[in-house]
């Protein structure tokens, strides 16, 4: 079982997974991808694309889209239900869902990018795939949905990127090395465990939270 959890499951980067598993599956095991999306009208139609392009590469009966209204409280039992997490993101600041993975035991598909690059530790907790492609704009254009006005215009004086695009090919080599090897699934697993925990355990994260604000503010 692999897992993606998401607001919208495209941001995480489902499609690649997609593709990734659509290269791989006349040689990989048994498998069945789950993606969590959350019920809200702005990824309705996202979720549509995702599972139209699900059809079209043949994987439509491995793929799941959950979409129900859980308990957060139920989300660490789904996490430890899959054995792998996959969100190769498109953007993504810190990454608490792949944190969450981590201090669930398992084995993580990243994207040598943005937050992952500071959360995740390539072959060791987590794969991390190349980027494709990286799209940097110098304007976007916003609407209510964003508190403005409808085609309000937003221009950067340094240009921003807004979107990663995770190697296809190396999700599909990564992907097939885990789902082949379990020992291999179970040693990453415990070491993003282990990893979590000395670094992004909440007590450990207040204490440098605080001992940063002393500094800045001169506090003994």
């Amino acid at each position: 079982m692999i897992l993606t959890v998401g607001g919208d499951a495209a941001s995480k980067g489902a499609q690649e997974v997609m593709q990734a598993l659509a290269i791989i599956d006349s040689k990989a095991p048994d498998w069945k991808y789950v993606c969590k999306v959350w019920p809200q009208p702005r990824t309705k139609a996202q979720n549509l694309l995702d599972l139209e392009m699900a059809t079209q590469l043949g994987l439509e009966k491995n793929i799941t889209y959950a979409t129900n209204t859980i308990s957060r409280n139920f989300m660490p039992y789904l996490v430890g239900a899959c054995d792998i997490y996959a969100a190769p993101s498109r953007l993504e600041g810190f990454g608490m869902p792949q944190v969450e993975a981590g201090a669930c035991e398992k084995p993580v598909i990243g994207i040598k990018a943005m937050g992952m690059l500071d959360t995740l530790i390539h072959e060791k907790t987590a794969f991390l795939a190349g980027v494709a492609q990286k799209i940097v704009v110098n304007n976007v254009i916003l609407g209510e949905e964003s508190g403005f006005e409808s085609n309000h215009k937003v221009k950067f004086e340094i240009p921003r990127t807004v979107d990663y695009g995770a190697n296809v090919q190396d999700i599909a080599k990564y992907m097939l090395t885990l789902m082949n090897d379990e020992n291999l699934r179970n040693e990453m697993g415990k070491a993003a465990r282990e990893h979590v925990v000395e670094k992004f355990d909440y007590k450990v994260v207040a204490k440098k939270f605080i001992q940063i604000v002393q500094d800045k503010l001169g506090i003994i």
